[in-house]
């Protein structure tokens, strides 16, 4: 077989962020820029060579294309092993099993996650390593400067291989495999959850779901474990079929971007029991009851204090973590329990050391992700079937299952306040202000609220004894309540600052408030502090969640 030696030039702006490297479509379709990229990881990740590559992606505009050259220069760069998902498709949770569950050297998922897609949206590529997670710092950074001096790209002279259907192909000395992308995923899913027990929840006739796969990657998945193997009602799995554009919609599962299943679960008294939606990868999940919405944070809190109940996870947990940015209520179940939690920076990969020695068995952010250690990825389907278990074992509602929680444990109130497309210089002179403030603002008081602690978060790998500084400002109030200042890098323009707030409340006399409102006064100090209108001219935040 020939391979092509093609000479090259390097881009200067292939930092891969905490998520991989994530561009608009047009600058990945730029000459040379996706071959590039590939061949410095291959460069990196020399157990590739003579290994094995799991190998797709969520759908989105340029997957296959994409996909294309990869096999091309994999086969080239001596990959002797790769498995592809029919269609090019792969959620991240299925591709960390695989690579997990078939001893692969790494696996290479293509997505901007809840990034939106079509040929003027996003797209993106991440290497996880062998552990199934997604590479650390080390490697990232290994990567770029192997992108700032690389100077010609390998690639297989051979046909596009075809993707519609299940297959073997042999190219030279390399075995490709187009493989079903679901089942491997939901034979680890029976495993670990008590299908029986959910199936019965279902044939009762008393309960329903409604599962929105916003025309992203886990609409195959969903399909198939909640309708074809537990029994769901035809129908219950919407926007079913991944689209290279999403359907024209945002691939985010929170309560602005997921209106259908929120219109589907307020309102009527015959509404879904349970619904949920999933992102462009399948890593990301919103959970709500009828009338009821959960939010991430209470979802971690609420399955750590109940993981016992659960077959998979009735040896009890080796211990919990949680990002900087997720509120503390998992800590309150953790103190209770007699376990650890840790405090980590944005980025699954900082669960990944935690997990793999054993001294955590569930993790989650703030960001609608939740995970364990069946994998080393966050897992959207997972975590629905986590709580379809939890309300099988129960028979109580999403709602009930709560607040029984928040009476016995307190109520965090918790919400994300998002000031997007911010001047990037402006954001970063914002947090610089807020940095060099950190030992004025301790002691000080806001609306009556005082600050204990102030600090800009750095975190000490308790495996490696790796540092990562510069995580975020937190800023801590004596009644407990907390702001978190933190710059984005999952976005591909402009600035992202996302500010944090947290009350904790324990009366629960006090837990139907709105959460707004119980926020209200960190609302005003956070905008106070950080001089939000007048360093950036902005009132109110593009997004809240």
């Amino acid at each position: 077989m020939n391979i092509l030696h093609t000479a090259t030039s390097p881009f200067t702006d292939q930092k891969p962020g905490t998520s991989g490297l994530r561009k608009k479509v047009r600058v990945f379709q730029t000459s040379h820029y996706l071959e590039n990229y590939v061949q410095a990881i291959f460069n990196v990740a020399t157990d590739l060579n003579g290994g094995m590559l799991i190998l797709g992606g969520d759908g989105r505009y340029y997957n296959v294309q994409a996909i294309q050259t990869i096999i091309k220069m994999a086969v080239a760069n001596g990959v002797r092993h790769i498995k592809l998902g029919q269609a090019g498709l792969f959620s991240t949770p299925a591709v960390s099993h695989l690579i997990r569950k078939y001893r692969a050297a790494g696996g290479l998922i293509l997505s901007a996650s809840h990034n939106p897609g079509g040929p003027e949206g996003d797209f993106g590529i991440k290497f996880n390593t062998a552990n199934g997670g997604p590479a650390d710092t080390q490697f990232t950074d290994q990567v770029y400067a192997e992108s700032l001096r690389i100077a010609a790209y390998r690639l297989a002279e051979m046909e596009d291989v075809p993707l519609e259907a299940p297959a073997h192909f042999q190219y030279g000395e390399t075995l490709i495999e187009v493989i079903d992308p679901v089942s491997d995923y939901a034979e680890l899913m029976e495993h670990i959850f008590d299908f029986k027990k959910i199936k019965a929840l279902f044939s009762s006739g008393l309960f329903t779901l409604c599962f929105d796969a916003m025309h992203a990657v886990t609409g195959p998945y969903a399909t198939e474990i909640f309708q074809r193997r537990l029994g769901a009602s035809t129908g219950s799995v919407i926007n079913a079929l991944p689209q290279e554009d999403f359907a024209g919609g945002h691939p985010d599962p929170n309560l602005i971007y997921a209106k259908e299943l929120v219109a589907h679960l307020n309102g009527s008294s015959k509404a879904p029991n349970l619904g949920a939606a999933s992102d462009g990868d399948g890593d990301r999940y919103m959970l709500l009851g009828r009338n009821f919405f959960v939010n991430p944070s209470d979802c971690l809190a609420v399955m750590t204090a109940n993981a016992h109940l659960l077959s998979g996870y009735k040896q009890g947990l080796n211990g919990v973590a949680r990002s900087l940015p997720t509120s503390r209520a998992v800590d309150k179940v953790a103190e209770t329990l007699g376990i650890d939690c840790y405090e980590t920076p944005t980025g699954w990969k900082y669960f990944g050391n935690l997990l793999d020695d054993r001294r955590i068995t569930l993790c989650g952010e703030e960001s609608f992700g939740t995970g364990s250690d069946h994998i080393r990825e966050k897992d959207g389907i997972w975590a629905v079937l986590f709580w379809l278990n939890l309300v099988a074992i129960k028979r109580q509602s999403v709602e009930e299952i709560t607040r029984a929680h928040w009476a016995r444990f307190g109520r965090h109130y918790y919400s994300r306040h998002d000031y997007e497309g911010l001047d990037s210089d402006l954001a970063e002179q914002l947090m610089e202000n807020l940095r060099a403030r950190t030992e004025t603002l301790k002691g000080q008081e806001y609306a009556g609220h005082v600050i204990t602690d102030c600090d800009d978060f750095s975190y000490t790998d308790p495996v490696d004894h790796s540092i990562t500084e510069h995580q975020g400002i937190r800023i801590l109030f004596e009644d407990e309540s907390r702001i978190v200042f933190r710059l984005s890098g999952t976005g591909t323009e402009g600035a992202t600052l996302r500010v944090y707030l947290e009350r904790y409340e324990n009366d629960p006399a006090l837990h139907n408030i709105e959460t707004q409102v119980a926020l209200a006064d960190m609302i005003n100090i956070a905008r106070e502090l950080a001089e939000l209108q007048t360093r950036c001219g902005r009132e109110q935040p593009d997004i809240v969640t």
